[in-house]
């Protein structure tokens, strides 16, 4: 015979322990309920004892309660707080980019009135310039001192013409191409120059060194009259070079001669001139010069 599929609740044993059990509860409950109503109105104080007893007995369980809900609190308010740190150091960076890009743009525009400023006063100064130009490179450890002119045989430039800078001279074209040239510098080994000292004219040769400085020797190789600080100019001897451009400062005596250092620094000038090559034809009139320092 096939058991029905649903059995009454008095049909099984378990259930009826089970709503027993629950008949239990609900009865004992609302005695409970009842006496503690009663409780109170009979003797409030005995009441109050027993309601403290009982906190007492919860305040664990609301102590922990507590920490719970203070944790998650906190793990809230640190989520919320590492993500306004975030978008406020979103906000900074881009801030700090944009103040980055306004600096370069500054500083490239205080740049360009530099080179601006310079090629002004190195144009006042050479008004008979072939052109003018910048250096964009120039070698400071290599032997050969070689630098890179902007300006090429488009603007007239060719071998063999002197460079010079606002302070003084540079050196003299070695190649040059269509819009680029090759300068060989002052400092070069190969590079001798006619010079003379400012005060009194006394003749001399320059010549470069390869480590930034130049030798100088006069040409009495007995006489050795250089002193600390004297000024050398060109001298215009042997054409190339024209007179009374300013080459250099003496630092200090030697055996057969001086040392010197160059009055313009390839490495710091920016706007130069090309010049004509010296001949007593396409110069009219040299200006003497006048360097700060000389004596």
């Amino acid at each position: 015979m096939v058991r029905p599929a649903h059995r009454r609740p008095g049909q099984s044993r378990k259930a009826q322990y089970s709503l027993f059990v629950a008949y239990v509860i609900a009865v004992t409950g609302a005695v409970a309920g009842l006496l503690l109503a009663l409780l109170s109105v009979v003797d409030p104080v005995g009441f109050a004892q027993l309601r403290i007893a009982s906190q007492e007995l919860a305040a664990p369980v609301a102590r922990v309660t507590r920490s719970v809900t203070g944790s998650i609190s906190g793990i809230d308010d640190n989520v919320s707080a590492y993500v306004k740190a975030g978008t406020q150091n979103r906000r900074l960076r881009q801030e700090l980019a944009d103040t980055r890009r306004k600096l370069v743009a500054t500083s490239s525009l205080q740049e360009e009135n530099r080179q601006l400023k310079a090629l002004l006063q190195l144009q006042q100064i050479d008004k008979a310039a072939l052109a003018h130009g910048y250096l964009l490179t120039s070698t400071s450890t290599s032997s050969k001192r070689i630098a890179l002119l902007s300006i090429g045989r488009k603007m007239g430039v060719a071998a063999g013409q002197p460079v010079r800078g606002a302070d003084g001279l540079i050196g003299r074209v070695l190649s040059a191409g269509p819009s680029v040239s090759q300068v060989l510098l002052l400092t070069d080994v190969e590079n001798v120059v006619p010079v003379r000292r400012a005060r009194d004219g006394l003749p001399a040769l320059s010549s470069g060194r390869g480590n930034g400085n130049l030798d100088v020797r006069t040409l009495n190789i007995a006489n050795n009259p250089f002193k600390p600080g004297d000024i050398l100019v060109t001298s215009g001897t042997g054409g190339l070079y024209p007179p009374n451009i300013p080459v250099a400062i003496v630092v200090s005596r030697q055996d057969d001669g001086a040392l010197a250092r160059p009055l313009a620094d390839p490495a710091k000038v920016d706007a130069v001139s090309v010049l004509r090559p010296y001949t007593p034809d396409n110069i009219e009139a040299a200006p003497a010069p006048a360097p700060a320092g000389a004596p």
